[in-house]
């Protein structure tokens, strides 16, 4: 059972600047996937960014892609996302997740273990 601790997050004006970051319990963390995914209020969850077992291979949103960066430290057993030139419609509870294979997924059903959500808020 891989246990994935949230932490950062928090209110930011239009245009700032936030870092997640998810702590894994595993120490073979590098053997897993990881994905960011975020959900809005009325909204389903959506994919963000994911990364494969090494951080050598990144996918993202359309709506994220050259605003956000998904990374991973394997000898810290801890995913990042930089989140950078944020807008009001980035507000979400945003997850990390853990697939138990070396490639990442944009579906969120292709995961194993969730994070709790950690909220994020962006004001205009």
């Amino acid at each position: 059972q891989v246990q994935l601790v949230k932490s950062g997050g928090g209110w930011v004006q239009t245009g700032g600047s936030l870092r997640l970051s998810c702590a894994a319990s595993e120490p073979t963390f590098s053997n897993y996937a990881m994905g960011w995914f975020r959900q809005a209020p009325g909204k389903e969850r959506e994919f963000v960014a994911t990364i494969n077992f090494s951080g050598g291979r990144t996918a993202y949103a359309e709506s994220v892609k050259g605003r956000f960066t998904i990374s991973r430290d394997n000898a810290k057993n801890t995913l990042y996302l930089q989140m950078n030139s944020l807008k009001p419609e980035d507000t979400a509870v945003y997850y990390c997740a853990a697939r138990s294979t070396m490639w990442g997924s944009k579906w969120y059903d292709e995961y194993d273990y969730w994070g709790q959500g950690t909220q994020v808020t962006v004001s205009s």
